[in-house]
């Protein structure tokens, strides 16, 4: 197993939070052995005014953000983010695009803004994709940050912790399970699920349970 923790300062500019989950990326992709992704994002610990998100920028840089985290979303490896304190704009974009959300007492997120209006960047996409369009409708009347419980009961965060140390308890617990390059096939299979008609994917299914019964039958000669 291969597990990488890393701090990621979700209050930096656009562009130099683009640089840095590149530079993730390409860590991750560079090694082999890489299971798991665990990403310790800093924000601030209270709420406050949410700084415009992303400010004033190029549609170019907006690209490359947004290509960045689906350079995130698309990893071998399994991806985990710890998020605690006031976490806005880019932290949320980061929690969606990861395989697992785990927050810490007295999170709260804000929803991705931008002069007063929702960003209709790719966040609002992943929204709709994992609560469907009259959740998502109903988010963006949300007046204020969404608490923990609230995050939780939309499925917007995974897990729960009383702590910071508990939380990251919680990550390595996690990652001893996923710690599988069979996860991202499985993972893959999910995704494709939404959009494949039934026909074409079952090929792709039954590839994949192929796979597994020859697994599994090497694995018992081994034992």
């Amino acid at each position: 197993m291969n597990s990488t923790f890393t701090e990621l300062d979700a209050t930096r500019p656009l562009t130099e939070l683009t640089t840095a989950l590149n530079s993730l990326c390409d860590e991750a992709e560079s090694d082999r052995h890489a299971t798991t992704l665990v990403l310790r994002l800093t924000a601030p610990a209270a709420p406050s005014e949410p700084a415009a998100w992303p400010g004033e920028v190029t549609v170019s840089s907006v690209n490359r953000w947004e290509r960045a985290l689906r350079r995130l979303e698309k990893l071998d490896a399994t991806t985990v983010v710890l998020a605690q304190g006031a976490c806005a704009g880019p932290a949320v974009e980061l929690l969606l695009a990861a395989d697992v959300g785990i927050g810490v007492r007295g999170l709260t997120l804000t929803l991705p803004v931008n002069d007063g209006h929702f960003w209709p960047g790719m966040a609002l996409y992943r929204l709709v994709r994992r609560l469907g369009a009259h959740r998502t409708r109903r988010l963006l009347l949300w007046d204020g940050g969404i608490p923990l419980a609230r995050a939780l009961e939309l499925g917007l965060i995974d897990r729960g912790a009383e702590t910071a140390e508990e939380a990251e308890a919680t990550a390595r617990t996690l990652t001893s399970h996923l710690a599988d390059r069979e996860t991202a096939l499985r993972r893959q299979l999910i995704t494709e699920a939404e959009t494949t008609e039934y026909d074409e994917a079952l090929g792709v299914h039954l590839a994949a349970c192929d796979r597994e019964l020859r697994r599994m039958r090497t694995a018992g000669r081994a034992a």
